[in-house]
């Protein structure tokens, strides 16, 4: 984890949330145990993943991946007690940072009206990995940010206030899971960690075809690394950015 300063508790005043993701298991790196947390409070969370990931296994086409990776999303919402998810239908491994995808987005934000989004890290690289970022995630992250400006605007997209879309400016920050650049924590129990570990495990065929990996085992160690750099037991972090 690298931070200049010592993380803050995410702040916690607000009753409505949008998560904004590419594919489905990008909240469920992390994100997901904060999300446990948030729905045992009785917050309003709804998922929105752009794209269905049909691209993300390479021994299923991907008409086959779409459909078992939305099933897989489906359940690990419902994991970490999320019932509403959508899909925005972009095609998984192209995204590309523009109007369409703005738009996208921006009437997603003025739909749910969220006071928080919560996303995945688009920086250059995940902390610790020398590996480039997915070209995804690294699109969705300043299309995003720079949708919650354009939910605000009541002069940008005016379709969407034709759509019965009024501007919405109520978002306060949006919060990117697994970033180099930490400013936040969340705070976990084991019970909101063995909710987001369940929220992994749904992604069964997908996980299946990494290599090694131990998804039990990734985010126990990461939950007891950044609990202990942030002064409690378990922890996720958090890039705060402010809108």
């Amino acid at each position: 984890m690298t931070t200049t300063t010592a993380p803050e508790p995410l702040p916690e005043d607000w009753t409505r949330a949008l998560t904004v993701v590419a594919h489905p298991d990008d909240l469920e790196f992390g994100a997901s145990s904060a999300i446990a947390r948030w729905t045992a409070q009785g917050k309003d969370i709804t998922e929105v993943l752009v794209t269905r990931g049909e691209a993300g296994i390479d021994s299923l086409p991907p008409q086959e991946s779409g459909r078992l990776r939305v099933e897989e999303q489906l359940a690990s919402a419902r994991a970490v007690g999320v019932e509403s998810v959508e899909f925005l239908d972009f095609p998984d491994g192209t995204l590309e940072y523009g109007l369409p995808l703005r738009r996208a987005l921006a009437r997603a934000i003025r739909r749910y009206r969220p006071e928080v989004i919560v996303s995945l890290n688009f920086r250059d690289h995940f902390p610790g990995s020398a590996a480039y970022n997915h070209a995804d995630h690294r699109m969705l992250g300043p299309a995003l940010l720079d949708a919650v400006r354009d939910a605000a605007n009541r002069w940008i997209f005016t379709d969407l206030v034709d759509e019965g879309l009024a501007p919405w400016s109520g978002v306060r920050q949006v919060a990117f899971s697994n970033s180099p650049r930490v400013t936040h924590f969340v705070e976990l129990t084991e019970e909101h960690l063995a909710a987001g570990i369940a929220s992994l495990d749904a992604h069964e065929v997908y996980l299946a075809n990494i290599e090694g990996f131990d998804q039990k085992s990734f985010l126990r160690t990461n939950a007891e690394r950044d609990g202990a750099s942030c002064g409690v037991g378990l922890a996720t972090t958090f890039e705060v950015v402010p809108a």
